[in-house]
Parts: C-alpha cells; sequence; structure tokens
C-alpha cells in the first residue's frame, strides 16, 4: 500500500440515525488518514431535502466522537476547503453544471415529471429498462438557454455517450466495464438548483481534493456516472473502494426494520448511539466493525492504535459480512477486561446513576475488581452490583432457603452465622471467612447453603460478586442489618 498522505472524507446524508455501515465506512476512511499522516475529513451531503431528518447531523457528529474518530475538516470545525455542508455549496454545483453543458456533456430538460412517468410506464410495459429517452438531449443550447432564462422549470441531465464502453478501476473489484446502451443521462441538477449526489460528491471531491474514496457498495450501479462526470471536466481521478455489504445475522439479505427491533429485544442495535446506550464500548463496536470486510483474523483484539498500524486497503474484502453480534460480545467484553480500574469506575458510573443510585467514587472503585470479569456490556453492572448502592435489598423469602434445608433450619444457620459476625470488631474477608468456614464444617453443612443464605441475605441476589469482598464494601452495620432482616424473614416462613 502507497503510505503517501491521503485526504479521504466521510460523506453522509441527515435522512437517517447513524448505523454500523456509516460507522464501518468512517473507520476505514480514518485508518488510512491516520496510517498515512493524511487528513480525514467529515462532510455532510445534505442536498436531499424531502428525506432530511432534523437531529441527525448532530447524531452522526456525536456517533465519530464517541467512537474517537476525530476528523480534522468539518461543518462545526472548518477547513481549508468549506463550507462542508451541500446546501452551502449551491454557487459550486450550478458553476460546474454550466461548464459541463458548455463542454456538451449535459443538457437542459425541460420533461415533467407526468411525462417521464409516462415514458416510463410505457418502457416497463414493453420490458424495457427504464431510462430517459433522450427528448431534450438535442435542444440547440441557445434555445434551451433562453428557455431557462423565461423561467421554465428544467433540470440538467449529463449526457451519457450512447456507443461503446466504459471502464473503471476499483481497489477492491478491479476493473469493471459498463457498456454505455445501458447508461442513463443521469440528472446532475434538480429544478431547485440542488445538485444530486451524482454531481455534487464529485465536485466536492475535486474541490476538497479527495485522493481516495471510501463508501459503500450501493454507489457501484452508479459508478460509471460518476467516473463520466469526473472524465468530462478532465479531473484526476481518486482511487474507488466500494465495499462489501453487512448482512443481517443469518447471513441471508439485508437487516430489516423488522430484524433491527427484534435485535434491540435482545440488547443489540444497528444504530451506533443505541449500543452507547446499550453499554458498548467504543473500543469493542470498533473492534467488531473493522473485521466485518477486512481480510485479518476475526478474532484479533485491537486497539485504535493497533488498527492504525496494521491497517492496509490491500486486505479490504469485498465479500458480504454477517452480521454478528455475539462476536460483538466477546470483544466488548473481552476490552472491558482490559481497561484500568478507574477508567472502567469512570464508564459504568453513569448507569448507575442512570437508575437514580448515588454512587460514591471510592466505593466504586473497590467494585470494579470485582465485577469486571463478568461485564459484557457496562450495564452489567447494575444487576450484578447495584445491591452495594441500596440502602436496602428486598430477597424473595424463598431465595433465602438453603437447599435440603427447612425454613426453621435455615433461619437457625443464618442466625449463627449473623452472631459469628456480630462478634468481629470489622467485616473483612480475612476476617470473615476463616470463622465461617469452621462453622460450616462444624455444623456438617454445605458451603454453599450457608453461604448460599447470606450472599441472597446481604445482597438481594443469588448471583453476586465474592461474598466477602463485597461484605467488607457495604459495611459492617449494613450487612448486620440485612442478616437480621433475613432471620426475621426466614423465621416467618
Amino acid at each position: 500500500m502507497d503510505l503517501s498522505p491521503v485526504r479521504v472524507r466521510f460523506a453522509p446524508s441527515p435522512t437517517g440515525r447513524m448505523h454500523l455501515g456509516s460507522a464501518r465506512t468512517a473507520l476505514y476512511c480514518y485508518l488510512l488518514a491516520r496510517r498515512t499522516g493524511g487528513t480525514f475529513i467529515l462532510r455532510i451531503e445534505d442536498t436531499d431535502r424531502k428525506r432530511y431528518v432534523e437531529g441527525a447531523e448532530q447524531e452522526l457528529i456525536d456517533g465519530l466522537h464517541w467512537l474517537g474518530l476525530d476528523y480534522d475538516e468539518g461543518p462545526d470545525i472548518g477547513g481549508p476547503y468549506g463550507p462542508y455542508r451541500q446546501t452551502e455549496r449551491r454557487e459550486i454545483y450550478q458553476k460546474w453544471a454550466d461548464e459541463l453543458v458548455e463542454r456538451g456533456r449535459a443538457f437542459h430538460c425541460f420533461c415533467t415529471p407526468e411525462r417521464l412517468e409516462q415514458v416510463r410506464q410505457e418502457q416497463q410495459k414493453n420490458k424495457q429498462n427504464p431510462r430517459y429517452d433522450g427528448t431534450c438531449r438535442d435542444i440547440p443550447l441557445e434555445e434551451a438557454r433562453r428557455r431557462a432564462a423565461n423561467g421554465e422549470k428544467h433540470v440538467i441531465r449529463f449526457k451519457m455517450p450512447r456507443e461503446g464502453q466504459t471502464k473503471a478501476v476499483d481497489v477492491m473489484r478491479g476493473e469493471i466495464t459498463w457498456e454505455y446502451s445501458q447508461l442513463d443521462d443521469t440528472v446532475l441538477l434538480k429544478s431547485d438548483g440542488l445538485p444530486t449526489y451524482h454531481l455534487a460528491a464529485m465536485v466536492d471531491d475535486y474541490e476538497m481534493k479527495v485522493t481516495h474514496v471510501i463508501r459503500g457498495s450501493e454507489w457501484l450501479s452508479t459508478f460509471p456516472v460518476h467516473v463520466n462526470v469526473i472524465r468530462a471536466l478532465g479531473w484526476p481521478e481518486p482511487v474507488w473502494m466500494h465495499l462489501s455489504v453487512f448482512l443481517k445475522p443469518s447471513g441471508k439479505g439485508k437487516m430489516s426494520k423488522r430484524e433491527a427491533a427484534e435485535a434491540v429485544k435482545d440488547g443489540h442495535s444497528i444504530f451506533v448511539m443505541d449500543l452507547k446506550d446499550l453499554g458498548y464500548t467504543p473500543e469493542g463496536v470498533l473492534n467488531w466493525i473493522v473485521l466485518m470486510g477486512w481480510g485479518v483474523a476475526e478474532d484479533d483484539v485491537m486497539s485504535l492504535d493497533d488498527m492504525i498500524n496494521r491497517f492496509t486497503t490491500d486486505n479490504l474484502n469485498p465479500s458480504p459480512a454477517a452480521i454478528n453480534f455475539a462476536k460483538l460480545d466477546h470483544f466488548n467484553g473481552t476490552h472491558i477486561r482490559l481497561m484500568q480500574a478507574d477508567d472502567l469506575a469512570g464508564r459504568i458510573k453513569p448507569f448507575f446513576e442512570r437508575e437514580g443510585y448515588r454512587v460514591d467514587n471510592a466505593k466504586l472503585l473497590k467494585i470494579v475488581p470485582l465485577i469486571r470479569e463478568r461485564l459484557v456490556t457496562l450495564d452489567d453492572c447494575i444487576p450484578f452490583a447495584g445491591f452495594f448502592f441500596k440502602d436496602d435489598v428486598s430477597p424473595l423469602p424463598q431465595d433465602l432457603l438453603a437447599k435440603d434445608l427447612s425454613p426453621a433450619q435455615s433461619a437457625d444457620v443464618a442466625r449463627k452465622a449473623l452472631a459469628i459476625l456480630e462478634a468481629l470488631p470489622e467485616i473483612s474477608h480475612p476476617s470473615a471467612e476463616p470463622p465461617l468456614r469452621q462453622f460450616v464444617e462444624e455444623a456438617g453443612l454445605h458451603p454453599n447453603q450457608v453461604f448460599g443464605i447470606l450472599r441472597v441475605a446481604v445482597t438481594g441476589q443469588k448471583v453476586s460478586p465474592p461474598l466477602f469482598e463485597s461484605m467488607e464494601i457495604i459495611g459492617r452495620e449494613t450487612v448486620l442489618a440485612r442478616i437480621r432482616r433475613a432471620v426475621d424473614m426466614l423465621s416467618g416462613l
């Protein structure tokens, strides 16, 4: 791979939420820029006003920042080639559309939507591929200009050659050939003066000196239009890469809205900011998506710096990649276990606070080593460790019963364990475990019977972090109060 500094752009449309496909495109752009000491640009392609969604641009920006994919130029930070929103660049597109018309490579089209729809229906009835029928292609330029100046509604279409072939190279797929007879006279400038993607993106890539275009495979069908627009203007072509398609977990077809909704029920999502709210880490998400289309070992655990150091476009793979949420869970849990205690404490604290808990930072730092190995997502801290921050816990009476012991016997065990702990000046792992284990042995009981009662009494749940370390963190008086309550509950059964 050539390591000369590149200029790459992530150019999303604010027409919906930031999803995994967008995140992966942004990641690959970022990695290539950082690997080569180049520039990573955020450009907002907002010319589709019918599909524009309020707040979508901010979600894109927030998603990039959360993932740690900080850009060098963009709509909110500026740069030498701005503006970075396409709706703010209208005059630039008009200039280049006029240039194409002047060169005879584009034309004014005055056909009404009704006429175009009628032509399309006729073509479908005759089993022809729907395409523009060329009605306005040969209107003399002066006549077209006069009609446009008189206010006649029109668009500007690209004048695609009618005969021969066009070829272009995609880094991941090699040379691709298209017959001109299969290509259309695509609209470049709409009647409202705003450009379509086919003009705007090409103009912006040229004006912003973009060297490498990394984008989704959905643009392959219009790839020949784009290279022809660039060539018609005599511009240098960027290096093209069309990334692989994401498939739903079954591997059959793209993810639908229904399947996306089902994933959320299982604690997963295809939307980046949902993943943040669900307790996933940027490290886990990035490690997961970077491998969906990058031909390296699928279980490689990598930091963002590792990815930068290893990234090469030579390993990008055009084969479709199935979304596998089990791998996301694997990578997320792995990265959680690699975190320093203070870092992890800072990340799980908001999840406790979201549940209404008042969190003591010193206590939280003691809890982290006890729960780290059990966490798959950050919000797993709530079921594992919420009891540390509760004033009281409410165990189910039946959960306090030890296996093979009656309520009365279980109450007696709890009462004797309570007496042992009450005799201790402090409750810690070193002070509490030896006398309680001695009690287990002398009473002829199984450790799970005694410690199971205590675990439920102290934490309110059957599964918890290590018991003695938990009691030490909770504190002597609270532990004793919770066990006394458990004794009362068992005595009342």
